[in-house]
């Protein structure tokens, strides 16, 4: 049974949806006025994950998640460089799709803005000032925190220690230093909405709450983010929410952790702060590989748990996955055999009853993916020892839908090694590789050899060895493993060859 650990309890909880085989889940997202770092790329993907599984497990998940589309930030920036925020927000929503869609992230079922919903933000602070949690102070309204009890219950605060929190500002007209803005009196030069308090706009905390409760109900399953919006941002939706409604808001609250870049926390300040399509840019591998291998290494530790960031991460995830993808060629093309067949069965059931095991304990991909490493070295076992072609297709079918859970082994075959065949004789390229740059942190080599260079040396080691001239064959060998390129023979005469 799944366990999830919720913020809100502190400890694990079987998962017990409010509606059968139905699942309400919502994510805060982004503010759209700069281009997402590896940190949005982190939360992005956990909840990607923890969509696609619960989906695997037979439920239709109803996922919302939102753009803050108003904000000082975007204004900020609109007013930089002479355009309107809504010129902003359109550009880095864009941006955030490109993405997104690189790393293979699925669109929300849902994806509200905030612009979109004033008059449901306008009833809810309505709401909150009609049951006394709420005030206007010439234009602005706050909500009153020592009006609710259980204000601090998500973050573990008492309300008496507690400092302002992020882009909480001070207001002498507030009757706590706590008290927080529902809505904004507009400023000139500023978007601005009416409202029943005059002209303004709404505060970062009452946004999410009217769109969860617009696209959700007042209460629903699953609410989430990362661990910077416990406080003040989540504890204050509880409060507007609950207060609002006199009902439980989301029944389970998950948070994944914080990146950290070469073991330091990851700030623009000190230099390491990288956006995902800069790390795209400078990837020397293509599109589709990265984006599988971002996926693979930051699912390689628990959602929970900081995570560091390092440029030797991402050889081990290219070097992890290389191994996924040379086993399918081979399943696909070795010999018919059907010796270990009945041995390829019990590994595979023991590899799905562990992987659900895993994820069923609180989305462990950490443990899901050793458990997917432990399954490939022991189909590499019985495919030495012979299996049939529909035993050979049945664990390649398996790999890709257990994979398919975290995003993983979902590419062609060719199209994560960039692999090539060369026959002897033969020196046109049957499949297209990828020319290297240069990845973060590293130096492109002197000297790149191009695909015809690569095969023509191939065709001629084929020759050598043809003629028997075998010390010649492994010169040409080592000369191209210098350039990181590595041959693999084949039965029938054939090489094979990547980068």
């Amino acid at each position: 049974m799944l366990s999830i650990y919720n913020t809100l309890t502190g400890e694990k909880q079987p998962f017990h949806s409010l509606q059968p085989k139905t699942v309400r889940m919502y994510v805060c997202g982004v503010t759209v006025y700069d281009y997402c770092h590896i940190g949005h790329a982190r939360s992005a993907l956990v909840f990607d994950v923890i969509r696609r599984y619960l989906e695997y497990s037979g439920y239709q998940v109803e996922f919302v998640k939102n753009f803050t589309d108003v904000d000082d930030k975007i204004i900020k920036r609109a007013n930089e460089r002479g355009v309107s925020c809504d010129a902003i927000t359109a550009e880095y929503i864009e941006a955030y799709y490109q993405d997104m869609g690189r790393l293979g992230i699925r669109r929300a079922t849902n994806e509200p803005r905030a612009t979109e919903h004033m008059p449901e933000i306008i009833g809810l602070v309505n709401r909150l000032i009609q049951k006394g949690l709420a005030y206007p102070v010439a234009g602005d309204v706050y909500f009153q925190v020592e009006k609710y009890q259980a204000y601090g219950c998500l973050s573990k605060r008492k309300l008496e220690d507690l400092q302002a929190g992020a882009r909480v500002e001070v207001d002498a007209r507030k009757r706590h230093p706590m008290d927080f803005a529902l809505w904004k009196s507009s400023k000139p030069g500023e978007p601005s909405w009416d409202s029943p308090w005059g002209s303004g706009r709404p505060g970062w905390h009452i946004e999410c709450s009217a769109m969860s409760m617009k696209h959700l109900g007042e209460t629903f399953d699953i609410h989430g983010g990362g661990m910077d919006l416990i406080f003040p941002h989540h504890e204050n939706e509880i409060a507007q929410s609950c207060g609002a409604t006199g009902n439980e808001f989301a029944r389970y609250w998950v948070h994944n952790g914080f990146v950290q870049i070469n073991q330091e926390k990851m700030s623009k300040s000190l230099g390491n702060f990288f956006t995902i399509r800069e790390i795209f840019e400078k990837s020397k591998w293509p599109q589709p590989e990265t984006g599988e291998m971002l996926r693979y290494f930051l699912l390689g530790t628990h959602y929970r748990s900081p995570f560091d960031f390092s440029d030797k991460s991402i050889e081990e995830a290219k070097n992890a996955l290389n191994g996924f993808y040379d086993l399918f060629k081979r399943l696909k093309e070795s010999e018919e055999r059907a010796t270990a067949d009945e041995g390829l069965m019990a590994v595979i059931e023991r590899c799905k009853v562990a992987f659900r095991e895993a994820m069923n304990d609180d989305f462990n991909t950490s443990v899901a993916i050793a458990e997917l490493q432990r399954m490939k070295s022991d189909v590499n076992k019985l495919l030495g020892l012979g299996l049939s072609t529909e035993a050979r297709k049945i664990a390649r079918e398996e790999f890709r839908s257990l994979g398919n859970n975290l995003g993983l082994l979902q590419l062609d075959k060719w199209q994560f090694v960039g692999g090539i065949v060369v026959t002897p004789g033969v020196t046109s390229l049957t499949l297209t590789t990828f020319a290297p740059t240069v990845m973060v942190g590293q130096v492109s080599p002197e000297i790149e050899l191009s695909e015809v260079q690569i095969e023509q040396q191939i065709a001629e080691r084929l020759d050598a060895k043809k003629k028997k001239n075998f010390a010649q064959a492994d010169e040409i060998r080592k000369s191209l493993a210098s350039h990181g390129i590595v041959i693999e023979d084949k039965s029938d005469g054939t090489s094979r060859w990547k980068r």
